[in-house]
């Protein structure tokens, strides 16, 4: 069935606010954690202009965490790369499971979807879109706006707020255990399924007896095999459940 113009962007309108609906729960937790960071980045030494330029191209909370003591200790700057590209290595994984989706565009716009993409594209397009959907294009840019958009203006904010706040909030605050827990709080609410708590815990483990490794490559392997876990499982579960429809 083909669809006129002015269908499409209806249907691309109400994907986008499907979206924004899924990930409103999202945005508080980014917001502490984006000041959480803002404040790191002064407390190490950066200029107001510095920090703000920071958090606007590098848009990478742990990447920017990650890279602060190296700055702050005047290491080479391919040091500093380097590691802030190790520990967003994930987002290799997850262009690898999203890019199919919108392989019909410019390579300017999948550049700059690629710098708006964060962690929680990954935990909801997925599930609205799986990979049997790629040669569908209808709805999934509004999907995907309507992730990002908000998680943007959450982070952004929050990382803006923190960086002017930086001087007036007391470290004993204890403010990065509050990130930390918004954080937690944010993220527990998707575990919905088996397969994804056995994808959660193989990552914990992982992400807990490799929390020594350097330039946090065990972050990336618990990714990468809580990725694989929760995808067995899920298979397992559906030839289960076939057997079950079958017998």
């Amino acid at each position: 069935m083909n669809l006129t113009q002015a269908e499409l962007a209806e249907r691309e309108k109400a994907a986008f606010w499907d979206a924004v609906r899924v990930c409103t729960q999202t945005v508080p937790g980014l917001f502490a954690w984006g000041a959480v960071t803002g404040m790191a980045m002064v407390q190490s030494g950066l200029s107001l202009w510095q920090a703000l330029l920071m958090t606007l191209v590098v848009y990478a909370g742990s990447a920017q965490l990650a890279a602060l003591p190296l700055i702050a200790a005047g290491a080479p700057v391919g040091v500093i790369v380097f590691t802030a590209m190790m520990v967003n290595l994930r987002f290799v994984i997850f262009s690898a499971v999203i890019g199919p989706h919108f392989s019909h565009l410019s390579w300017p716009r999948r550049l700059w979807y690629g710098y708006m993409n964060v962690d929680m594209v990954m935990a909801f397009f997925p599930q609205r879109y799986p990979a049997h959907t790629v040669d569908k294009t209808t709805g999934k840019l509004g999907y995907f706006r309507g992730l990002t958009i908000p998680n943007w203006w959450g982070w952004q904010s929050g990382s803006i707020a923190g960086i002017l706040l930086a001087s007036q909030i007391p470290p004993n605050w204890g403010v990065g255990v509050a990130g930390t827990l918004a954080l937690l709080a944010m993220t527990i609410p998707l575990i919905r399924n088996r397969p994804t708590i056995v994808g959660v815990i193989i990552a914990s483990l992982v992400a807990v007896l490799s929390v020594s490794w350097p330039y946090r490559l065990g972050l990336l392997l618990a990714i990468v095999l809580g990725i694989a876990a929760s995808m067995l499982a899920e298979r397992w579960l559906e030839k289960q459940q076939a057997t079950e429809l079958a017998s």
